[in-house]
């Protein structure tokens, strides 16, 4: 069996090397002819009619064949002809899902059908995942659907489709019928699963798979409580993250990375730190993802020392030229005011994707480089790197800070056509920024009220502020009533509508502004500073000092 999967695998491979499209087609249809002589479709003797170059593609095949199976074992391979067929046809199937290809997975189907494997349970779990990889969910689950008995594979494989193709709502789905037919659940069930609630910020399922985890004894495995600790973190729920974690037996890299991740998330980047000091002192595997999550935490913090240590490590261990983790690079130096350093680094990246252009966009807007930045983005656009998101995000955020009220309208023009990007609301936000920070106000409003979307309270704040910087109080007054529905608790809210009242010569209504504030018992954040001195970070607030050792 071993031998056959080996053989099949290379002849797959050599036929897959074969630059010309036509060649390639060739000997995959001449793989077929082995596979079983009478089951190529009429498309398929038609495709080898039509195609010139049939001889040599064949014959490369067949050198490729002698090349992989020794004499003495050319026995071995006529011995059982449907053995062999399952077998090179599995093999086959699983190459084609390796290398997504649709097309000629599509006709191994055809031909596990002409050879009766079409409700083989083994066979149609391939299927699945062949589909699944290609993005077919419909095709997949027609697979699933037709199966006569299904394994826990079988689930696994479709409910991981559907997560991995961002159908989350349907692996839910899939998961709850799994549940009530009482099936077999294994741990890989449980993490696809979470996978999906991790992505829909489902904290109700999340908790209702975590007590099955529980009652599976599944809730120390590295997979499962991976997946809780992800869904946890994600949804804000950081202390039950904090608990799973501690109950975790084996915690894997991926377990603490997948930590790290949340901790800096959620803000808690003093907290991230220390648990990058406990895993370094257990001797936890460095992976790209954790050095980018620490990289971040340092970035926030404006640790330019231990952001240079740690691009010492990145070099040492090899990862200077993964993109996630230069991408962070670029963002700490630049967070702490190296933007000539930022932009070397950038420079030396031999491939460049749109996560590290971004990150030096961001990074010159950040630093007030806004000609710059548009430059910058005129590069990547003739790179061939198509914008996303965070691009257009970056670029309004430019104009607004620039007061190129014209250039936003231009950019965000671009983004309304662009059809390989959705616009969201943090789109329609910073547009909104753009126009109240340069007087137009009212248009402002007028694009909030047009919007496909619910406004946001940060987009009321900054119509707010953008209110009281021009005196316009009657819309500052819709602002700030959206704003105290949406945060009846924030002070802020209200001091800044009695600064609106105050600026405009209105001083009842700013007194009885603050009048309010009081009474609704709301609050105002506490403010905190940094300073490093002596080789220690110090956090000051109000009244209070906490000292982080680094």
């Amino acid at each position: 069996m071993i031998l056959l999967l080996r053989v099949t695998n290379s002849i797959g491979e050599a036929c897959l090397q074969v630059k010309p499209e036509s060649l390639r087609t060739a000997g995959f249809a001449w793989m077929g002819i082995w596979f079983n002589r009478h089951a190529i479709s009429q498309c398929a003797r038609s495709l080898i009619a039509v195609c010139s170059e049939l001889h040599f593609g064949a014959r490369s095949f067949c050198n490729k064949l002698n090349d992989g199976i020794a004499p003495k074992d050319k026995r071995l391979v006529r011995f059982d002809r449907k053995l062999i067929d399952m077998f090179a046809l599995h093999a086959l199937l699983q190459l084609c899902a390796k290398r997504r290809c649709l097309l000629i997975g599509k006709g191994c189907h055809g031909l596990a059908i002409h050879l009766g494997l079409a409700s083989d349970t083994i066979t149609c779990n391939i299927l699945i995942n062949l589909y699944t990889k290609c993005g077919m969910n419909d095709c997949a689950r027609h697979v699933f659907d037709a199966m006569p008995f299904r394994s826990v594979v079988s689930w696994n494989t479709m409910i991981a489709g559907y997560t991995c193709n961002g159908d989350d709502l349907q692996a839910l789905k899939l998961f709850s019928k799994m549940h009530q037919e009482g099936q077999h659940m294994s741990e890989f069930t449980l993490s696809s699963t979470l996978r999906a609630c991790a992505a829909k910020f489902a904290t109700i399922e999340c908790k209702q798979l975590h007590t099955i985890a529980i009652k599976l004894a599944f809730d120390s495995n590295s997979f499962v409580g991976t997946a809780v600790l992800d869904v946890y973190a994600k949804c804000n729920m950081i202390n039950d993250a904090c608990l799973v974690f501690e109950k975790i037996s084996e915690k894997t890299a991926v377990t603490w990375s997948t930590f790290f991740a949340g901790l800096v998330q959620n803000g808690l980047h003093e907290d991230a730190l220390r648990l990058f000091q406990s895993s370094q002192r257990e001797g936890v595997q460095l992976t790209e993802f954790t050095l980018s999550a620490i990289l971040s935490t340092c970035a926030s913090l404006a640790l330019m020392i231990e952001g240079i240590q740690l691009h010492a490590v990145i070099f040492k261990y090899g990862f200077h030229s993964n993109l996630f983790v230069a991408s962070s690079l670029v963002d700490i130096y630049a967070r702490c005011g190296q933007i000539e350093e930022a932009y070397l680094i950038f420079v030396d990246m031999k491939h460049k994707n749109v996560v590290v252009w971004n990150a030096m966009i961001t990074s010159f807007t950040r630093h007030g480089n806004f000609w710059e930045a548009m430059i910058l983005f005129e590069k990547m656009h003739q790179s061939g790197i198509s914008p996303n998101e965070v691009t257009y995000l970056s670029m309004l955020s430019v104009c607004g800070h620039a007061g190129l009220v014209e250039e936003a309208r231009c950019y965000f023009s671009l983004l309304i056509s662009d059809q390989s990007v959705k616009p969201n609301v943090v789109h329609y936000s910073c547009m909104v920024d753009v126009l109240g920070r340069s007087g137009k106000t009212d248009e402002a409003w007028e694009l909030i009220q047009q919007m496909p979307f619910e406004p946001t309270a940060s987009m009321w704040g900054s119509l707010l502020g953008s209110c009281r910087k021009y005196r316009n109080i009657g819309l500052a007054r819709i602002a700030a009533e959206q704003l105290f529905k949406l945060e009846p608790e924030n002070g802020g809210n209200h001091a800044l509508l009695s600064d609106v009242y105050a600026a405009g010569g209105s001083w009842e209504n700013a007194v009885l502004a603050r009048k309010h504030l009081n009474n609704r018992g709301a609050k105002k954040d506490v403010g905190s500073s940094w300073i490093y001195t002596k080789g220690k970070a110090h956090m000051f607030g109000c009244e209070q000092k906490e000292e982080l050792f680094v």
